[in-house]
């Protein structure tokens, strides 16, 4: 139960109390300033507390935002502020100042609400203020105010408001255009119903699943059954953050849900892909794996670019005034171009879309090879322009981001034990050593795994070659203006390595244990992601070293290739991936639901779309 705390002199025939009351507060009047601190001393500790005007006016929207969203600690709108357990002592000290008369804004606001949202704002407690838009919040100072500001709430649609902003600001043109229209009434549905967005999410796994399982049924029927499920199961998929949106019920957990869900549906979905062309004769699995380790590598270019330039740009130490940001802006100022923008980088519901159509009506075959082309082409658009930026634009990254992109580069005890001797000689080196070496030798184990036969001495010794290049690579914080390309050339290394000598193995089951492995590892490090997005930190040192990093995961496989048979080795791969996967999902499991128990910060991430 929350606790709103009435304050001011009552207006008759004003609606406030059953407002607040229908969000989930218990209302309590307080006679004066005094009596408002006492009340606020006597609410529990482990409550949401708000101060509300009593002659307040407005939205029930622009209440719900401003005084429920589980994001915010510290939150306000004109005539109420609201604080969670955790910033309870931050607003008790400013009502406390505000009533000793030493607030410095008595004279200047009427609104004990927004006095204390003042002093707050004076001591830097961080008020989050909602943007309300065409939502009406007020506290009226006399009755034509007062009659004016109910005009204004009569003249605007709070559930048209409300329905509006539980779709994202910014997303892809399918999903805009074509799925937002309708699945925003699905969510008011399930908000109705009491549905939760982790029940919507499931959903949504659960379809996808029932999809990659009619994929592998090979059949032409089983294709079409599968390319209408994938896509009911992306209306779920944006139905569950409306949900989210709508209602404002944003957990750890369930951000945590959606994010992995969307990778494991698009990654079964590969795999049912998969399954149904070998039923009908036709091998697809280095398809189905290239297509997943293109997928994987290019969200680590989002995610390693984006970690690498926050911080900068939240400090204000990013200069804009590059060639590429103005030819950027330039070409978002005409209108058509953002929406060719936003498709061409095959964001997640262009690319579902393509997948579903192209499993209806063609192959799997032809639409791996579609997704690849698609795939390929995006990666090259998104990272040319990205490297662009990083080279003409100059930027100081904190001590923050380097430790997020040595986090994302999940080095392991090989390659930190060979980086500490390394550490003197690569600051002696350029700035643009970490992301060349760390290509040179993801490149040469992966060419010489293509390029030798399958149980030769070469790909473990480049292997070995590779241990050194990245521990170099890793050796000095990852500061400069590329290192944020060092983590996606590792992942290629270490993936493009285990695609490679599974295919060289030429053994049925091979790719297929091979596709397991990866997903396994590509878990891990997407898990490494929202850890770090969720300011959780990166996994536990004990879990990276006993799956081994990537330079040891490596090396492992290089060695299995060089010492088994390829049955032998496709045996050991199913081994190592049920092996990893049990290590990765068991602690990830624990972790989240561990945070989601003790009531860690809400998450709900509105970034690109993946």
């Amino acid at each position: 139960m929350s606790t709103a705390i009435l304050t001011g002199q009552p207006v008759p025939g004003s609606s406030i109390e059953g407002e607040l009351r229908s969000l989930g507060f218990d209302v309590r009047l307080a006679s004066g300033a005094a009596d408002a601190e006492t009340l606020l001393a006597r609410v529990p500790a482990g409550e949401r507390v708000a101060v509300v005007d009593a002659r307040f006016v407005g939205h029930l929207h622009a209440l719900r935002l401003g005084l429920t969203d589980p994001r915010f600690p510290l939150a306000a709108i004109p005539g109420a502020v609201t604080a969670q357990p955790d910033a309870r002592q931050a607003l008790t000290r400013a009502m406390a100042r505000e009533n000793s008369g030493h607030g410095g804004t008595a004279l200047a606001v009427d609104s004990l609400a927004d006095r204390i949202t003042a002093a707050l704002d004076a001591d830097g407690a961080g008020v989050h203020r909602p943007e309300l838009g065409s939502l009406v919040a007020a506290v009226p100072a006399d009755p034509q105010a007062r009659n004016e500001a109910r005009q204004a709430v009569a003249g605007v649609d709070d559930e048209a408001v409300r329905l509006k902003s539980a779709v994202k600001a910014r997303d892809g043109f399918v999903t805009t255009f074509l799925i937002s229209p309708y699945s925003r009434y699905i969510a008011r549905w399930c908000a109705r119903r009491g549905l939760t967005p982790n029940q919507v999410t499931t959903a949504s796994l659960i379809t996808a699943l029932i999809a990659a399982g009619c994929a592998a049924t090979g059949t032409r029927g089983g294709f079409v059954a599968a390319g209408v499920l994938l896509i009911a199961s992306f209306v779920l998929d944006c139905t569950d953050g409306q949900l989210a949106r709508y209602s404002l019920r944003y957990s750890t957990l369930g951000a945590w849900l959606d994010a992995t869900f969307d990778r494991a549906k698009e990654y079964a979905y590969y795999a049912g892909l998969a399954l149904g062309a070998a039923r009908g004769g036709d091998d697809v699995w280095t398809l189905a794996l290239g297509a997943m380790v293109l997928q994987t590598c290019r969200h680590v270019v989002d995610f390693s670019f984006n970690e690498a330039n926050h911080d900068a740009a939240a400090l204000g130490k990013l200069s804009l005034a590059s060639p590429t940001a103005a030819l950027s802006d330039k070409l978002d100022s005409v209108g058509w171009t953002v929406w060719v923008r936003r498709m061409i980088v095959l964001p997640i519901g262009e690319r579902w879309a393509m997948i579903a159509v192209l499993t209806a009506l063609t192959t799997p075959r032809i639409t791996f090879y579609a997704l690849l082309i698609g795939c390929a082409f995006a990666a090259t658009y998104t990272t040319a322009g990205r490297v662009l930026r990083s080279l003409t634009r100059k930027a100081t990254r904190t001590d923050r981001a380097a430790k997020a992109l040595a986090d994302l580069a999940d080095s392991g005890p090989l390659a930190e034990a060979a980086a500490l001797g390394l550490r003197s000689a690569a600051r002696r080196l350029p700035g643009f050593t970490a992301p060349a070496v760390a290509l040179f030798g993801g490149a040469a184990v992966v060419a010489t795994a293509a390029l030798t036969g399958f149980g030769g001495p070469w790909p473990l010794v480049a292997a070995v070659g590779y241990v050194l290049t990245s521990a170099l690579a890793v050796a000095r914080p990852l500061k400069g203006a590329l290192d944020w390309l060092v983590p996606p050339f590792l992942r290629a290394a270490e993936y493009g390595t285990v695609l490679v000598l599974a295919a060289k193995a030429d053994v049925n089951g091979a790719l297929p244990a091979a596709f397991g492995l990866v997903a396994a590892v590509a878990y891990h490090h997407y898990d490494t992601v929202y850890r770090i997005r969720g300011d959780a930190g990166a996994p536990p040192q004990w879990l990276v070293r006993t799956i081994g990093g990537h330079e040891g995961r490596t090396l492992v496989i290089t060695v299995l290739a060089v010492l088994l048979t390829a049955t032998q080795f496709k045996v050991a791969l199913t081994v190592l991936a049920v092996a990893v996967a049990l290590v990765v999902l068991v602690e990830s499991i624990r972790f989240w639901v561990a945070a989601h128990k003790v009531g860690a910060p809400a998450v709900h991430d509105e970034g690109e779309p993946a």
